[in-house]
């Protein structure tokens, strides 16, 4: 089972520990594009995998309902920071962070149809200093977006884009950057595993959420932010998978599908479905 070891994934793991589920799962904690190659590969049965990863391998995974991690506007953790303002990077370079290719094709997406430019795009480690060495802009997401974010953008008088609401404005759809999905070869073996994971998750998720002062506080204790920011971080993510997250997956994928390497009508089967 696959763990992604970002703040954004926290209440969906933090109540499998309060339930015991924890015990009965094999976790392999890595970085978004790392584990969603691994599900694919088939060496992890079920896992987080970004969205794009996903629609690539449709045919061979099952996603959970009603689990993701996305936003329905500002997610605060996909981002792009930028030296100028984004109707002037036309030709201008713009790093990509190397961790997940759903919010990389995302930005592209929004830099090229919603604000009309064509940058000069180069893919780096996510570390916001190194990559305006070189850059007039960079894509980060996870926990280096939050502290390019909240911290160190303002410290440098650089501009924050949220991609989340640059979509939802340019949209008004919800969008989804990661989902839980099992490979349909595990499904068949295994049925009753899958349903009782995707069980416990959902319950960890509610718990977490119920409880939500509780996850930030104890995240605040090794984290470069405090329980308040943590808090208004967790509520303002949106862990749904439903019918309006589906709507703005259809639309991601209408619009990037033919370039990104899946049908730009691409089936998403859903557990139980």
């Amino acid at each position: 089972m696959g763990h992604i070891q970002f703040l954004n994934c926290m209440p969906i793991y933090w109540g499998l520990a309060r339930t015991g589920t924890l015990l009965d799962l094999d976790l392999t904690k890595d970085t978004p594009d790392k584990l969603s190659e691994q599900l694919v590969d088939g060496e992890l049965d079920i896992a987080p995998i970004t969205l794009v990863e996903f629609l690539r391998a449709a045919d061979d995974l099952v996603a959970f309902p009603g689990l993701a991690v996305g936003c329905d506007g500002p997610v605060m953790s996909c981002v792009i920071v930028s030296k100028k303002p984004l109707e002037e990077l036309d030709g201008a370079k713009v790093a990509l962070g190397s961790t997940s290719r759903t919010s990389v094709r995302l930005a592209q997406l929004l830099l090229a149809e919603k604000i009309g430019v064509t940058p000069e795009y180069y893919t780096c480690p996510p570390d916001l200093g190194v990559m305006m060495q070189e850059a007039d802009a960079a894509v980060l997401i996870g926990d280096a977006a939050l502290r390019a974010n909240l911290h160190d953008a303002p410290r440098l008088g650089l501009q924050v884009h949220d991609l989340g609401q640059m979509w939802k404005d340019w949209t008004g759809l919800p969008f989804v950057f990661a989902v839980w999905a099992a490979r349909r070869d595990y499904l068949e073996r295994e049925p009753v595993i899958v349903q009782k994971v995707h069980e416990a998750f959902l319950a960890s998720r509610d718990l977490s959420m119920e409880e939500v002062a509780k996850v930030a506080e104890q995240a605040a204790r090794w984290e470069n932010f405090d329980a308040e920011v943590l808090e208004r971080y967790f509520t303002t993510l949106d862990f749904r998978f439903g019918p309006e997250q589906l709507r703005g997956v259809t639309e991601f994928a209408r619009r990037t599908g033919p370039t990104t390497g899946f049908p730009a009508d691409v089936k998403v089967e859903l557990l139980g479905g």
